[in-house]
């Protein structure tokens, strides 16, 4: 147990803070939210450095609950660690616009540097953050004066059987991120009942064979072991390191070490007895000011005392060494300092693959922009991120910008929004498009918390060939158009794939998906990279014609060699190249309206995926519903339909029908 009166009597304030949160809310996880709360106090007590006043401070420790239920023990940490976050915040927990959601969601609440909920993310995020630590200490003189911190995050069982868990442990441990510390919160539940109903694995073991350190508290309560523990593991200079912490679900509950306490509130009764047993007799959501004082004592003034000292390092790094400092504020601004790549140097072929187009953007970008940061999930060569004279970033060469994230598509996808959220870094991650499915979890946290991930998605359909149906991608594209805030953008070719670049580097509210081809495609002459911005433009546009087509990648081509055959026929179709519907739909109603001048019973839709979503756009669909076939995709695309003539006929026959 705490053994201090100041330390029992703020630990007994946090745990019932917990409980009348859920209690007014009635609803939320009050169990390892009060079985966690004195490892939670110890770290801000002795050793958190941050600084409630700025919430931003970037050289601050990040702290980062994977197990997301357990929001009401955050949020009491930050309303009595002098955040902004009054008592009143903490009456409306889990209520319709307020500071105290039921899960964390970063730029809600101050002092939560990441959205947290689907279980296991919250660790791949942490590992992201401290490798962004990493990679900026390395990449500039004086680095470890100007960035150094911890990264910490809080997890459970929950957050240890999801299979991210593993990806992003194996990951931080091969990269020797000695700065990572994770607690384990070991309480013996899970919502359904017992852990052993589920899992009987040996943690620390398995941490162990993952090059972690690994430390163990015997009694989740004992404050002083606890931060003696994360003491010892500040100290590692090779390993990240675990602190398994043995608690007790619920702990005070009357029926604590049970799985009854993980989601439903204690009520009235069961909430006085817990509360009696922490020997706390203060009214609901009443705090003595002894508390508030010890966190202005101990939290508060040693973040205040680090900024001040970080503030003064600024200043000399400034004096000392102004063009990389301008550059490190470039590198955490929301613009980038207005850098921007040469685009004129990036050579555009008559014929080429936009994979291998996306490969010299981002050579260009790199030349530009020297914090980009990220490389291919195993699949460099085919993706084309291997970008000549960008070294990997590894444990021996911390200031590489070239990420090797192994066959971890999760992994990488969960770190980039780490990475971000850290700031300092232009995060991307790339892989084939099919496996875009193994990155949609965290690629949907980053368009939750608007992170400007950048995704490099290659072999983006039926033209993948003989690799077959598993690796054609065909509900992809829907997938992810479905996905609030993700900008998708599928360019035509080579030209619109730089187009796609600037589209990203300028975007900051969300992912940006640029889907690219695995085949050559012609470079048109009337593509146009400034216009993917826009959407949807003519690349070419008849008066007054019978029928449009939309086109998005290299369906463009096709559908401008069908339109050829059309106009054999006595058919004017204009054709319309549409790389991100996304942007188009944030146009003005009069650029729209100027674009699609035939009615939509006159409009025909031309990609290889699936048809869903077009519909709103088109009265006619080409499209791939059904999975795809192995073979040449010289060979599979006419069986599809994918030839200039098939189109051609199915535009014609739909035409002659109206």
């Amino acid at each position: 147990m705490a053994t201090k009166p100041i330390d029992k009597l703020c630990v007994g304030a946090i745990r019932s803070l917990v409980i009348d949160q859920i209690n007014k809310a009635n609803s939320g996880h009050p169990g390892m939210a009060l079985d966690a709360a004195p490892a939670m106090y110890a770290l801000f007590r002795s050793h958190l450095v941050s600084d409630p006043k700025d919430p931003g401070w970037i050289n601050r420790d990040r702290l980062v609950f994977s197990s997301g239920h357990a929001s009401a023990l955050l949020y009491s940490l930050l309303h009595l660690a002098g955040y902004d976050l009054s008592l009143d915040d903490l009456k409306s927990f889990r209520q319709p616009h307020s500071k105290t959601p039921g899960h964390p969601e970063y730029g809600v609440t101050p002092g939560v540097d990441a959205g947290a909920g689907p279980l296991g993310q919250g660790i791949g995020q942490a590992v992201g953050m401290a490798m962004a630590e990493q990679a900026i200490a390395a990449s500039y003189p004086d680095g470890d004066k100007i960035m150094r911190h911890h990264t910490y995050v809080l997890c459970g069982d929950g957050c240890l059987e999801e299979g991210l868990s593993q990806e992003a442990i194996s990951l931080a441990g091969h990269l020797k991120l000695n700065r990572l510390i994770m607690f384990y919160d070991m309480n013996g539940s899970t919502l359904d009942g017992p852990t052993d109903d589920s899992l009987s694995e040996d943690v620390r073991s398995r941490f162990l064979a993952c090059d972690w350190r690994v430390l163990e508290v015997e009694d989740g309560n004992d404050v002083e072991a606890i931060s003696k523990a994360i003491e010892k593991a500040k100290q590692s200079r090779v390993y990240p390191t675990l602190i398994i912490l043995h608690t007790k679900i619920g702990y005070g509950s009357q029926f604590e070490g049970t799985s009854k306490t993980h989601g439903s509130p204690l009520g009235p009764e069961d909430g006085a007895f817990a509360k009696k047993r922490y020997g706390y007799e203060y009214p609901e959501f009443t705090v003595p000011e002894e508390v508030y004082a010890e966190f202005r004592s101990t939290f508060a003034a040693r973040g205040q005392k680090a900024h001040a000292l970080h503030a003064k390092a600024m200043e000399e790094f400034h004096q000392k060494h102004p063009e990389e400092a301008k550059l490190f504020d470039d590198a955490f601004s929301s613009d980038f300092g207005g850098r921007r790549p040469d685009w004129s140097k990036v050579e555009i072929k008559e014929k080429d693959a936009t994979r291998n187009c996306s490969g010299k953007c981002l050579a260009a970008i790199h030349a530009a922009l020297p914090f980009a940061f990220g490389g291919s999930a195993d699949v460099a060569g085919s993706t084309k991120t291997d970008v000549k004279g960008v070294s990997a970033f590894s444990r021996a060469n911390r200031a590489g910008k070239d990420v090797r994230w192994g066959i971890r598509e999760f992994a990488m996808s969960a770190a980039m929004n780490g990475i971000l959220l850290h700031g300092g870094l232009l995060a991307y991650g790339a892989c084939f498009f099919v496996f875009a499915d193994y990155c949609k979890p965290a690629l949907r946290m980053a368009a939750l918390q608007k992170l400007p991930a950048i995704y490099i998605f290659t072999h983006d359909s039926l033209a993948v060939g003989e690799d077959g149906p598993t690796h054609q991608p065909i509900e992809q594209l829907a997938s992810l158009r479905a996905t609030p805030n993700v900008t998708v953008i599928r360019p035509a070719d080579m030209k619109e794939t730089m187009g796609a670049y600037d589209v990203a580097l300028n975007h900051r509210d969300g992912p940006i998906a640029i889907v690219l081809s695995r085949q050559n495609l012609p470079t048109l002459e009337a593509s146009s990279p400034e216009k993917v911005d826009l959407g949807a433009y003519f690349v070419l546009e008849q008066k007054d014609p019978d029928c449009e087509i939309l086109a998005t990648g290299s369906e463009v081509s096709l559908a401008l060699d069908a339109a050829k055959i059309l106009s054999e026929k006595g058919i004017k179709a204009s054709v319309v190249s549409m790389p991100s519907l996304e942007r188009f739909e944030a146009q003005s109603q009069q650029y729209r309206d100027s674009i699609l001048v035939c009615p939509r019973e006159k409009r025909v839709s031309l990609e290889m995926g699936a048809t869903l979503g077009w519909g709103s756009y088109a009265a006619l669909n080409i499209g791939v519903d059904t999975f795809g076939e192995s073979g040449p995709y010289a060979k599979i695309l006419p069986e599809f339909g994918f030839e200039a003539g098939a189109v051609a006929d199915k535009v014609a026959n739909f035409i002659g029908g109206k």
